[in-house]
């Protein structure tokens, strides 16, 4: 088991509990003074996080039929009716973002390998779509998932938390509904965000600013004139609008708000462009402007949002680290907290969206085959064979068998391949990795949300050089002549790397600068339907 010290804050409840090494002794302490909550009835459907309620009945029987102890039938009991017995990781679209953040902190930190194969089962069936997503309160398949992820939780709540109160526990995934305002106020006020790790604490401090904004003076909205564009020299009176937008949000320092576009707007205009995801071009454009239109509220209702996800998030590891933030486009690389280089990736387009997730890269794939999936297979592949019976060949695809009266499908290496030279895996229940393409193109894009759920990389020679650096059987020369063989040659990587998948829209980078991205997949607009009762 790693050693995790995650922060976590609680953002309905508001307490803060750390995630450290087990504490036998504090563990003691809690198991002897449970005090169990009394059940909350001022949750009901109306004002409820989530939409499905748990029969009180069906939380006894599991006590009995798992024959749980009482410290954690008592915390199981607890943990419901602060809740009103609502559930905790299901919603009646299947599992939600909670269950996707716990399973990924755990996979991360606890070595499953002898841990419930049956409740792993049910997760990777429930998460791959392998199983009817939709969840009905009264399957018996969604309540037994339901309680033993919350019984997976608390025993990972004594086995690494060491002082922090019951209410910390009941309280980490959210209950109910709030106003957006009262919770940022509730964030803020929070005596303990200051022991929170720094990301989580970095974006608070954006958080204040932006709220007082809201609060105060928030911008007036600008008139969007459709493919104009203006650069430095140009002078209008939309220039002086801008200005006093980007004065309000620090971008633009200066005091001058004249309809001349000078050298400060434009260093200021890249700044903007740069932390929303654009390339730096110092120039306006419709749709620059329609991002500074953005109302303040909405960019705290954001940060929140992703305050919540944040609670998810690991500690930095002492040794190395890949980060990948599906919004940024961008993959990261960590050792400690010194970042070793970053770097542009991408990732699935909507409706086939790369998951948020942790895992190991613990191989390195030259010359790769491509193994097409089953819904290609099925939804591209058939039809294109059906017009024309030389496409296999002509794509440089063969048959190599059938599972579920599907044919096998695999391309070999070669230029066509859309793995490109290599690929990099880290084993995880949704069969994504890494590859390089032979569609190099996409990079240029600002967006790049393309892929089928995989992640390409811009540099994968880089990356193939990096994971390799302690082998020294594998040299630069040698790593090029694998990649262009035509050979697949699979390298384990001596010491794995841990890899995160995260969704950040909102997050404050090394430098300070706080960084905002579309929300690609929709995911913050599902979140603040449950989180608020004024989603903006």
């Amino acid at each position: 088991m790693r050693t995790n010290n995650l922060l976590v804050l609680i953002t309905f409840g508001l307490f803060v509990f750390s995630y450290g090494c087990k504490n036998k002794t504090g563990q003691k302490q809690q198991e002897e003074a449970i005090t169990v909550t009394p059940r909350n009835t001022d949750i009901t459907p109306a004002n409820a996080y989530n939409d499905l309620f748990l029969d009180t009945s069906d939380v006894n029987k599991f006590i009995s039929q798992q024959k749980l102890n009482d410290t954690l039938a008592k915390r199981l009991i607890s943990f419901y009716n602060a809740r009103n017995f609502q559930y905790a990781w299901f919603d009646s679209q299947g599992l939600n973002e909670q269950a996707y953040g716990f399973r990924s902190l755990y996979d991360y930190s606890v070595d499953t390998s002898e841990n419930n194969k049956a409740l792993e089962y049910r997760l990777n069936a429930m998460m791959t779509g392998d199983s009817d997503s939709a969840a009905s309160p009264s399957d018996a398949n969604i309540v037994k998932t339901e309680l033993q992820l919350t019984q997976r939780f608390i025993n990972y709540f004594l086995n690494n938390d060491t002082d922090r109160s019951v209410e910390g526990l009941e309280h980490t995934v959210p209950a109910t509904k709030e106003e957006l305002l009262k919770r940022a106020d509730a964030i803020l006020k929070d005596k303990n965000r200051n022991d929170i790790n720094n990301n989580y604490t970095a974006l608070t401090k954006s958080l204040e600013q932006y709220l007082d904004i809201a609060k105060k003076s928030p911008w007036d909205t600008i008139v969007v004139e459709k493919k104009k564009r203006y650069k430095k020299g140009d002078s209008t009176a939309l220039i002086g609008w801008v200005k006093k937008r980007l004065q309000i949000t620090g971008e633009y320092p200066e005091r001058d708000t004249t309809t001349v576009f000078n050298d400060g707007l434009e260093n200021a205009v890249k700044v903007f462009e740069a932390t929303h995801g654009h390339t730096p071009k110092g120039i306006i454009t419709d749709t620059l402007l329609r991002e500074m239109n953005v109302p303040a509220i909405k960019l705290v209702e954001r940060m929140v949002v992703n305050l919540q996800r944040m609670i998810w998030a690991p500690s930095t590891p002492e040794g190395r680290l890949i980060l990948v933030n599906i919004p940024e486009f961008a993959l990261h690389v960590w050792k400690g907290k010194n970042k070793e280089f970053d770097m542009p990736v991408v990732v699935g387009k909507e409706g086939k969206s790369t998951t948020m997730f942790s895992g190991s890269l613990n191989q390195v794939v030259f010359s790769p085959y491509w193994n097409l999936p089953n819904s290609i297979v099925r939804e591209e592949v058939l039809p294109a064979m059906s017009r024309n019976k030389n496409y296999l060949s002509e794509k440089n695809m063969e048959v190599t068998g059938e599972r579920n009266g599907l044919p096998v499908i695999r391309q070999l290496p070669g230029e066509d391949n859309p793995l490109g030279k290599v690929k990099f895996l880290f084993p995880n229940s949704f069969n994504i990795y890494f590859h390089d393409t032979n569609q190099k193109y996409l990079f240029q894009k600002d967006q790049r949300a393309f892929s089928h759920g995989c992640i390409r990389l811009g540099d994968p020679v880089k990356m193939a050089n990096y994971l390799l650096a302690d082998n020294n059987t594998w040299t630069a020369e040698r790593i090029d002549s694998a990649m262009n063989s035509g050979k697949e040659k699979y390298v384990r990587v001596k010491d794995p790397v841990p890899v995160l998948i995260t969704y950040y829209t909102a997050w404050v980078d090394e430098g300070g600068k706080l960084q905002f991205r579309e929300d690609i997949y929709d995911h913050d607009t599902y979140m603040a339907r449950k989180l608020f009762t004024d989603p903006k």
